[in-house]
């Protein structure tokens, strides 16, 4: 089996991408399956399964969506592996733009759409700087230039990457991704490995802590100062 990671903000097109590029692999005989992970809630298994697409949901809850990934990330593969699945697409939540939900020697995909802003690439961190595909959306709603203009941004984040032009409505450019994601090998699961450590989140707060005040921080904090 093949294991893809799909991340990106919310509501950049994540799952339209998706949708269109199992399709594309449907036609060359893949049997594809895909898992949501999201955090309070999503509908996105409903669009899946009316596509006809093999969909798992799972919610994080109050936990951090890259730890819930992380912790269920064997659960997931052997979902797959159950269902016979020639490929597992998981779809990440990917919520506060620190999120590394990227695995070595896995093909990893992030998906950002040009309404962001030309400056959000480089405030973006692992979840693009270290995706092997970054997919751009709703092209179709800038000009050339802001398309151009915002390209050069990713690429400026992740000079290694391969950059692609995808309409999520249409569907045009995943034929492409289709076949990137075809040339790949079957996933070996003995040694995985995040690319990155994922944000540090153990404080008084992540213990059910709400009242605010100094003296009720404990753990790993980090303080601006008001000097």
């Amino acid at each position: 089996m093949q294991l893809i990671t799909v991340s990106g903000p919310p509501s950049s097109g994540k799952t339209a991408v998706i949708l269109h590029l199992v399709k594309g692999l449907q036609e060359v005989g893949k049997m594809c399956g895909v898992i949501k992970l999201d955090c309070l809630g999503t509908e996105d298994d409903l669009l899946y399964q009316r596509a006809g697409i093999l969909c798992k949901t799972g919610l994080s809850g109050n936990l951090c969506p890259d730890h819930y990934f992380a912790s269920n990330i064997d659960d997931c593969i052997r979902w797959g592996e159950n269902n016979c699945l020639d490929i597992l697409l998981i779809e990440s939540a990917g919520l506060c733009n620190r999120c590394s939900p990227h695995l070595h020697d896995i093909k990893a995909i992030c998906v950002i759409d040009n309404l962001m802003g030309v400056n959000t690439p480089r405030k973006i961190g692992p979840m693009l700087k270290m995706a092997d595909i970054v997919v751009v959306t709703k092209g179709d709603v800038v000009s050339q230039a802001e398309r151009e203009v915002f390209s050069f941004r990713v690429r400026q984040a992740n000079p290694k990457a391969v950059i692609m032009q995808i309409n999520g409505i249409t569907g045009q450019g995943c034929h492409e991704l289709s076949l990137i994601v075809i040339k790949e090998e079957e996933t070996d699961f003995d040694h995985m490995k995040l690319r990155f450590n994922m944000p540090a989140a153990i404080c008084s707060f992540c213990l059910g802590e709400t009242k605010i005040g100094e003296q009720y921080h404990i753990g790993n904090t980090k303080r601006m100062g008001s000097e």
